[in-house]
């Protein structure tokens, strides 16, 4: 069991991952937002940006780039999301993300927390991650997001396509070589339904981001 946590990172957590040696930035205080996925069938719903700032770019709402703090970079994956509105619960958030953007309902459950503090931000992006094994509707093409299947896999894995059952298209494997850095470290365990929290410090390195130190781990049940 891990026993030093990093700063803003609370509860009984056991260590997963971590890397770097910059000195955790402080948190003065923090904005909250969703990044919620479909998991099923050995799949996962991912989505494209298609509007707004980062027109033509895959966004990854784990670090919330539609702030325009954070810039956007081009060949980015990742879940449906974005900010918690006032008056909204998370989970709230989270459920009218997913409407708005691919069209869908799902019975989300909380899968984890994720925490970033960002050079040059004033306040922490603290991200609440959900996910659902099963959905009603359909996957839609909407004026924010066109929905993507992809076939689970696990960083550095040979994973091969496969097709859909209509036939239609073929699904890839996860592309973790076009999604932020992060997302590597976390994905896995949302995959594997092992609760997780973290958080990573970044820098500004050119137009993007990059880590300079970052804590993963996952939720350990409670000791009786």
């Amino acid at each position: 069991m891990s026993t030093v946590l990093p700063p803003g990172v609370e509860g009984n957590l056991r260590e997963y991952v971590q890397g770097g040696s910059a000195e955790w930035m402080q948190i003065k205080h923090r904005r909250f937002y969703t990044n919620a996925f479909i998991i099923q069938d050995g799949k996962i719903l991912l989505g494209y940006k298609k509007r707004g700032f980062g027109m033509h770019k895959f966004v990854d709402f784990s670090i919330p780039t539609h702030s325009a703090l954070i810039p956007e970079v081009p060949d980015r994956y990742n879940g449906f999301g974005g900010k918690v509105e006032p008056g909204e619960t998370p989970f709230q958030a989270a459920l009218r993300e997913l409407k708005e953007e691919a069209g869908i309902e799902a019975p989300l459950q909380h899968a984890g927390t994720l925490i970033f503090v960002a050079e040059g931000v004033d306040w922490a992006f603290q991200i609440e991650v959900f996910s659902a094994k099963c959905y009603t509707g359909t996957p839609v093409e909407t004026d924010e997001m066109r929905p993507e299947w992809f076939t689970l896999s696990l960083p550095g894995e040979s994973t091969p396509s496969c097709v859909l059952s209509n036939g239609m298209a073929e699904v890839l494997p996860i592309p973790y070589d076009k999604m932020r850095e992060d997302d590597v470290h976390w994905l896995p365990l949302l995959i594997k339904d092992r609760p997780f929290v973290g958080r990573a410090d970044l820098e500004k390195n050119g137009e993007d981001f990059s880590m300079t130190r970052y804590w993963f781990g996952t939720v350990e049940p409670k000791r009786q």
